[in-house]
């Protein structure tokens, strides 16, 4: 399967199209933060690793844009902890 990762703007949040099932990760931009209150992944993709590809996408959108990441969502920051500690805000 392929995945698609987007930024939506209007709905606020970063999307993970795999197989037509949506993971999403909302976001909230400030100065040099990008804060993530809530991600979720479609219960079709739970298990296989969705959300954890979509956090990657994030946290490349950060580094690109040279932010730090807000992660209020439990997910989110158990990710970073793991896989990105240094873009912790």
């Amino acid at each position: 399967m392929t995945d698609t990762f987007r930024d939506n703007p209007d709905l606020g949040r970063f999307e993970l199209e795999t197989g037509g099932l949506l993971s999403i990760a909302d976001y909230r931009r400030e100065p040099g933060r990008l804060v993530i209150p809530h991600v979720e992944s479609d219960p079709a993709l739970r298990g296989q690793g969705a959300a954890g590809r979509l956090m990657a996408q994030v946290a490349q959108v950060a580094r690109t844009e040279d932010l730090k990441i807000v992660p209020i969502c439990s997910y989110a920051a158990a990710w970073l902890k793991r896989n990105d500690p240094d873009l912790i805000a």
